[in-house]
C-alpha cells in the first residue's frame, strides 16, 4: 500500500524473557488482577475491563444460538464436562475469570470424516451492556472433516469467554469470528486453538464494533506437517479501543504458519492494537512461519501500536519473518485518482477497499466478503470520510 512507512519492533518482557515462561493456569491466584504496567496490559485501558477482572461482579452466563447441518452436533454442558478445558490453560487474568466463572458451555462437534459444506453460525447477541457474562465454547472438528464456523457477535454486552478450539488429524476448519457489536460494548474473548498432525485451520477475525475489544487467539501445534493461516481486519473509530493479541507457538516439526492483520483508524481518542508473538521452539525443523499487520491513519487523534515479536531457537527452519507498517492516508493517490475524474469520496471508498481487499477476498465467503465491504463504507461514511 503506497504512503506506509515500514517499521519492525522487537520487545522484551523483563519478568518473562520468553514468550514460552509466561503464565498460564486454571487458578485465579497464579495471574493476579492487572495494574497496566504489566507486557500483557500496557496498551489496555485498565479502566475499561475492570470489571472483567473479579468473579464477583458477573451475572450469569450467556450461551449462543446455534444454526447448522444435523451432521453437526450442538450440546449445552454443565461446567463439569470432561471435554472443556482440554485446550491449553488460560493466560492472562480475564482468559483466567472466564474459565472460573461459567456456568454451562455449548460444544460444537463435526464428527470424523464429516464434510460440511454449508457455514454453521454461532450467534451471540445482547439487548443492554448491564453486568458482564461469561462465555465458553467448544469446537471439536474431528479427523478427516472440514467445517466451516462463523461466530457472530452483536447487540450490546459485556462479555468475557473462552473458545476452545480442536482441529483433528487432517482435518480442515474454517472459523470465523465477527466482532459487530453496538458501540457501548465491551468484549474479551481468548480462543485457544489446537491443530492435529496434517490438519489446516484458517482463523479470521473481524472487528468492526464495540467500546473495547480485546481478542488473544493462541495457536498450538499437537501434531507434525499442520498449517495456520491467520487473517484480521479492524476498523477502529471515535473512543473505541480494538486490541488483538496472537500467539503462535511452533514446537513441532514441518508446520506453517501465515499471519496477516489490517487495520484502519479514524476520529480522535481511536486505538488499535496488535501484538503478534511467534515461538520456534529447539525441536521445530521445518518451520515456515511469517506475520504482516499494516495500519491505516485516516485522520489526526487516532494511535495505532503494533508489535510483532518473533523468537527463534533452532537454525534448521524453512523460513522465519515479520514486519509492520503504520502510516497516514495518501494524499498523492487520492490526487492522482481525483485528477483522473473521480470525486473525493468515491477516491476515498476506492483507496479504502484496495487497503482491504485481498485480506477480504481471503475469506472465500462471498455474503460476508460483501458484509464486510458494506461495514467499511458505513463506518467511512460515520466517520465524515465519504
Amino acid at each position: 500500500m503506497g504512503g506506509l512507512v515500514s517499521e519492525i519492533s522487537i520487545t522484551q518482557d523483563k519478568a518473562a524473557s520468553s514468550r514460552a515462561d509466561r503464565a498460564s493456569s486454571f487458578e485465579l491466584a497464579d495471574l493476579p488482577v492487572p495494574t497496566g504496567r504489566e507486557e500483557d496490559w500496557r496498551f489496555t485501558p485498565i479502566e475499561r475491563v475492570r470489571d472483567l477482572f473479579d468473579p464477583a461482579t458477573y451475572g450469569g452466563t450467556v450461551l449462543p444460538t446455534v444454526e447448522g447441518p444435523d451432521a453437526v452436533t450442538v450440546e449445552e454442558v454443565e461446567r463439569g464436562d470432561e471435554r472443556l478445558g482440554r485446550v491449553q490453560a488460560p493466560g492472562d487474568r480475564t482468559s483466567v475469570v472466564a474459565w472460573n466463572t461459567f456456568e454451562r458451555a455449548c460444544v460444537l462437534t463435526v464428527p470424523r470424516g464429516a464434510q460440511v459444506d454449508e457455514p454453521i453460525y454461532v450467534r451471540y447477541a445482547g439487548a443492554q451492556r448491564g453486568a458482564p457474562q461469561a462465555s465458553h465454547l467448544v469446537i471439536d472438528v474431528a479427523a478427516d472433516a472440514s467445517a466451516q464456523i462463523i461466530l457472530e457477535h452483536t447487540g450490546s454486552l459485556v462479555m468475557n469467554g473462552t473458545v476452545e478450539v480442536n482441529v483433528g488429524e487432517n482435518a480442515s476448519l474454517e472459523l470465523v469470528s465477527l466482532q459487530e457489536w453496538d458501540a457501548e460494548a465491551v468484549h474479551a474473548c481468548a480462543h485457544r486453538m489446537n491443530i492435529g498432525g496434517g490438519a489446516k485451520l484458517k482463523h479470521v477475525v473481524v472487528t468492526l464494533g464495540g467500546e473495547t475489544v480485546r481478542l488473544t487467539p493462541d495457536v498450538n501445534f499437537v501434531g507434525e506437517g499442520a498449517e495456520v493461516e491467520m487473517l484480521g481486519l479492524y476498523f477502529t473509530d471515535t473512543d473505541q479501543h480494538h486490541e488483538h493479541r496472537l500467539y503462535v507457538d511452533h514446537d513441532l516439526r514441518n508446520c506453517r504458519s501465515r499471519v496477516t492483520y489490517k487495520g484502519a483508524l479514524q476520529g480522535q481518542r481511536a486505538h488499535a492494537v496488535w501484538i503478534g508473538d511467534v515461538l520456534i521452539g529447539s525441536g521445530a525443523f521445518g518451520t515456515d512461519s511469517y506475520e504482516l499487520n499494516r495500519n491505516l491513519v485516516l485522520n489526526e487523534g487516532a494511535k495505532a501500536d503494533s508489535v510483532p515479536n518473533l523468537e527463534i531457537e533452532n537454525g534448521d527452519i524453512e523460513g522465519a519473518g515479520h514486519a509492520s507498517a503504520t502510516g497516514r492516508f495518501d494524499d498523492e493517490q487520492l490526487f492522482y485518482l481525483m485528477s483522473r475524474g473521480m470525486d473525493e469520496s468515491t477516491a476515498r471508498k476506492l483507496v479504502v477497499h484496495g487497503f482491504f481487499a485481498e485480506l477480504i477476498h481471503q475469506i472465500e465467503i462471498p455474503h460476508v466478503e460483501q458484509r464486510l465491504l458494506d461495514a467499511v463504507d458505513a463506518e467511512l461514511e460515520a466517520g465524515g470520510n465519504l
